[in-house]
């Protein structure tokens, strides 16, 4: 299942073409939210979503009823989950500073947290109950006072319980049945009905991708995300079963979905081949998983663990799976992984669900620049300097130099002006 390939760094370079009928479409249905607010939003509602309601927010009702239906061993599992991820993302909050000089100048950094946030969490086959704890538990610990959430509805109007209830653990109460491109360009233009936001974060197909590059400017995002993908590096004395089990994991996502190994013998690559053919046939969405491996798993031979590495580091995988001796005194050669998980016990669902560490996280060779998602994602940063005019003396002529060089004169002009007499 997994192609035998040679590794050639140009074809693992991510293409970020946006397809032009994707582009026409979600240009069409921006414009039309733009243009006809609520009326459009509840219009492409009814016709992707098949829900039929001049009601889209999610009742109060609604949302303490999921809690109530939801089983007691599911709402354990929200809470132990979102404690995980509240001790691990608490050591991000930062704090501003001040400085304040012997000359009498006064200089610092205010941190403050974005006022307003949207979560976009997916529909489709799988609840993603996890994306709703992974996007707002940071977001609360920013401090941001707003938390919106967008998710698509069933034709009967209603929302997965899981989401909700997942929602009510976090505190989320303004919920809308809004799905889609759609979703993407209410959150950033806004409504009669609903007020715009200040970012938008989660993952969508590859309409609501493109819908979040697009409206980058309008709003801010997270990233954009691509298919999900998972690299094991891995020797000799690693376990097939776990290698196959761990990139099966990510291939019953999407058929998009990318699983590589790289090893250094060909007798673990048979191994893991065997254990793909036992293992993938017990899977519910082993249709999807299969053509996941066969579109695009991947292993590739490298001549060792350094190797290995250096290929991995440009690849930048999503997720990195270390399966080797001493994992830990590996952990020094990554340069470029969204997250990475060391040794045999340390499976990439762990990060998915229990681990703390978030699962929104750069994809497609985006890790070489980009980080997880975190409480810095929810902040702003503003500067601020306090000079008085004996220190501002120390450098108006310097200031004034400097602009004249760059031929603006009044900027020069700017910096002299507040030492010159009053003329009488």
């Amino acid at each position: 299942m997994l192609k035998l390939v040679e590794y050639n760094a140009k074809e693992f370079v991510a293409k970020n073409e946006m397809d032009l009928e994707i582009e026409i479409s979600v240009r069409k249905i921006i414009d039309d939210v733009r243009q006809f607010g609520d009326e459009a939003v509840l219009s492409y509602a009814k016709k992707f979503d098949g829900f039929n309601s001049r009601t889209i927010r999610v009742t109060n009702e609604e949302i303490e009823n999921a809690l109530k239906i939801t089983n007691k061993n599911a709402i354990r599992i929200f809470k132990k989950a979102k404690s995980q991820i509240e001790s691990f993302h608490k050591r991000q909050v930062q704090k501003g500073y001040a400085i304040y000089k012997k000359n009498g100048v006064i200089m610092g950094q205010i941190i403050r947290p974005l006022e307003r946030v949207a979560i976009y969490v997916p529909g489709g086959t799988a609840a993603y109950t996890s994306t709703v704890l992974m996007n707002a538990v940071p977001a609360k610990l920013a401090g941001v006072k707003d938390i919106v959430m967008f998710t698509p509805a069933k034709s009967d109007g209603k929302i997965k319980n899981f989401i909700l209830a997942a929602a009510a653990i976090c505190g989320i109460t303004e919920i809308y049945k809004v799905g889609g491109v759609q979703s993407v360009a209410v959150a950033a233009y806004g409504t009669n009905n609903i007020t715009k936001v200040d970012k938008i974060v989660g993952p969508g197909n590859a309409y609501v991708t493109s819908a979040k590059k697009f409206l980058f400017g309008v709003v801010d995002i997270d990233m954009i995300a691509g298919p999900s993908e998972i690299l094991i590096i891995a020797d000799s004395n690693a376990n097939p079963a776990y290698i196959a089990a761990d990139l099966l994991s990510q291939a019953e996502h999407d058929e998009m979905s990318k699983s590589i190994l790289i090893t250094t013998g060909l007798d673990l690559y048979k191994k893991v081949e065997k254990e793909l053919e036992l293992q993938l046939p017990k899977l519910k969405r082993k249709e999807i998983a299969k053509s996941a491996l066969e579109k695009n798993g991947i292993c590739i031979i490298a001549k060792s663990i350094d190797e290995a590495f250096e290929i991995s580091n440009n690849i930048a995988p999503e997720h990195l799976e270390i399966m080797t001796q001493n994992p830990l005194e590996m952990l020094a050669k990554v340069k470029n992984a969204g997250s990475v998980f060391l040794g045999e016990n340390s499976p990439e669902v762990l990060g998915d669900y229990m681990s703390g560490t978030n699962h929104v996280l750069p994809t497609s060779g985006t890790a070489k620049f980009a980080s997880p998602l975190g409480v810095y994602d929810f902040v702003k940063r503003t500067s601020y300097s306090y000079y008085p005019k004996s220190a501002l003396s120390e450098f108006k002529d310097d200031i004034s130099s400097f602009a004249l060089l760059e031929g603006l004169d009044a900027h020069a002009n700017a910096a002299n002006i507040r030492f010159v007499k009053e003329m009488l």
